[in-house]
């Protein structure tokens, strides 16, 4: 008898062991990037390699995006919890009945941009020059460049992504990201000037964190810790030692090299992309109704949106609102 309770005891202990442990288990994320790894992104793997997803008991999957994969795709499929995703992206899919919702940004600023030859001193100089765009970009970006400096659609050239026939030719100018195309041609000693479309009024959000509608309403809890640690990884990468997340973004991307990720830094600093606008004051990661607002009055006004859209589906500020994490 004595022996049979003991067994008891050690298996009422086990039990309440195990349920323990089942409630302190950290929840799983799985979060799919938007392209190869890069600095880009280093906030997220900031969070990753110095356990400040873990500090808030979850267990992140960082997965790299790329452009074979469709991320709107994954999430809606359930092989990715949330996706880093694009404004214009979101809108488009609630104007299909997709249950998809933005929850917080990284960037205050868009980091989609023109590269020009140094001649090029604004944005308004870019009338006669060939513009080379990608075929997506038709349907972002071009439409508000083009009213906007009074450029013509045979301006508009195919960019397949090699930027020989920028090189090659100084009447050329081509999108490109601040941190990509221009460090390319600084190491060709190509003297170049580029123009973040952002700093000229271009209202969308950058590197934002999107997910389901069932994700917000089943996993509010977890979201939330999912969004501060990742904007105090963002805070940590540029104000403090990046070796961790940059080792990682390296492990998932050799091609990526030191030089281009300390570029890569030095220009999201300089463009002030994660603390600048209404982060500057309101903490970083934070979203407002004038600028999606903004977004949808900008794709409606194109024609690349359905004016019955409602805006205000596409986001939510349930998860940054009381968050106010300062940069400094």
């Amino acid at each position: 008898m004595r022996t049979l309770s003991r067994i008891s005891r050690l298996t009422i202990a086990g039990a309440l062991l195990m349920t323990a442990t089942a409630a302190n288990a950290a929840d799983k994320i799985v979060f799919l990037t938007s392209w190869f790894a890069q600095a880009e992104h280093g906030g997220f793997y900031q969070a990753k390699a110095t356990g400040l997803y873990e500090k808030a008991g979850l267990d992140v999957t960082i997965k790299m995006g790329g452009p074979q994969v469709n991320g709107m795709q994954l999430l809606l499929g359930g092989e990715a919890d949330i996706i880093m995703g694009y404004d214009i992206q979101v809108l488009k899919s609630i104007e299909k009945g997709l249950p998809v919702v933005t929850v917080a940004t990284s960037f205050q600023k868009d980091l989609q941009g023109l590269m020009a030859h140094d001649d090029v001193k604004s944005l308004a100089d870019l009338k006669g020059k060939d513009i080379l765009i990608a075929s997506s970009s038709h349907t972002t970006f071009w439409p508000w460049l083009k009213k906007k400096y009074g450029l013509a659609d045979a301006q508009a050239k195919p960019y397949t992504f090699n930027l020989q026939p920028f090189f090659a030719d100084k009447n050329v100018a081509q999108q490109g990201y601040p941190s990509s195309e221009p460090f390319q041609a600084m190491q060709k000693g190509v003297p170049v000037n580029y123009f973040l479309f952002a700093d000229s009024g271009y209202p969308p959000y950058g590197t934002t964190m999107v997910t389901t509608t069932k994700m917000t309403t089943e996993k509010p809890d977890a979201l939330k810790r999912f969004v501060r640690a990742s904007m105090e990884g963002w805070k940590s990468y540029l104000t403090g030692d990046a070796t961790a997340a940059n080792a990682l973004i390296k492990a998932d991307n050799p091609k990526m090299s030191d030089e281009q990720i300390a570029f890569g830094i030095k220009r999201m600093k300089e463009l002030k992309v994660v603390d600048g606008g209404d982060a500057a004051t309101m903490g970083i990661g934070v979203m407002t109704d004038a600028r999606w607002k903004a977004t949808y009055d900008f794709m409606v006004d194109a024609g690349l949106l359905d004016k019955s859209v409602d805006y205000k589906k596409a986001f939510t500020t349930q998860f940054i609102d009381g968050m106010k994490i300062p940069m400094n």
